[in-house]
């Protein structure tokens, strides 16, 4: 057996036995998540409204609730500044200017819900109640003119609110 055969024999078996090491132990950063630690992360909603959880809330209480947690970083009724403006846009995906916002872009109410509940307030993430979400939910579909200002949001009516740009996406997935 000529030498470079020797030499890529013993390279071979070394890399397999650092690759079984390796796999048996890991790297040794970090410890395994357990279910109660992963649990409050675990809260993704499907754009079908699988996963919402119970609550309810209205336009009113969203309202409040708006200028209490929102209004510093959204802007008076959503209008922007100093982050993104939730509100407007209608009618400009089409052209060089889009605005894109809650109401003009994102093609599921749900998507409102889940986003709000996982990452807002931006300073404070996953402090809000179900019913909070809920009430938020509707405020900004109010104001967005997409539900009417009597509604009570909660995992029904919220599932089924059809946003202007629900045909606005390609689905590539078989």
């Amino acid at each position: 057996m000529s030498i470079s055969k020797v030499f890529g024999l013993l390279c071979c078996s070394a890399m397999v036995a650092c690759t079984a090491v390796q796999e048996s132990s890991g790297p040794g950063l970090g410890v395994p998540i357990s279910a109660a630690d992963l649990a409050p992360w675990d809260i993704s909603i499907e754009s079908d409204g699988s996963g919402l959880p119970a609550g309810s809330g209205t336009v009113a209480q969203g309202k409040a609730l708006y200028n209490t947690h929102c209004i510093a970083c959204h802007g008076v009724e959503g209008g922007g500044q100093p982050n993104d403006r939730l509100v407007g846009g209608h009618g400009t995906l089409d052209q060089m200017d889009q605005v894109r916002t809650v109401g003009s872009f994102w093609p599921y109410a749900t998507t409102l819900f889940d986003f709000t509940r996982r990452a807002m307030p931006f300073n404070t993430p996953q402090t809000l109640s179900n019913d909070e979400v809920y009430a938020l939910s509707a405020y900004i579909l109010f104001l967005n003119g997409i539900v009417d200002e009597d509604v009570v949001m909660d995992a029904q009516t919220l599932s089924a609110v059809r946003m202007p740009n629900a045909d606005g996406f390609i689905m590539s997935y078989p």
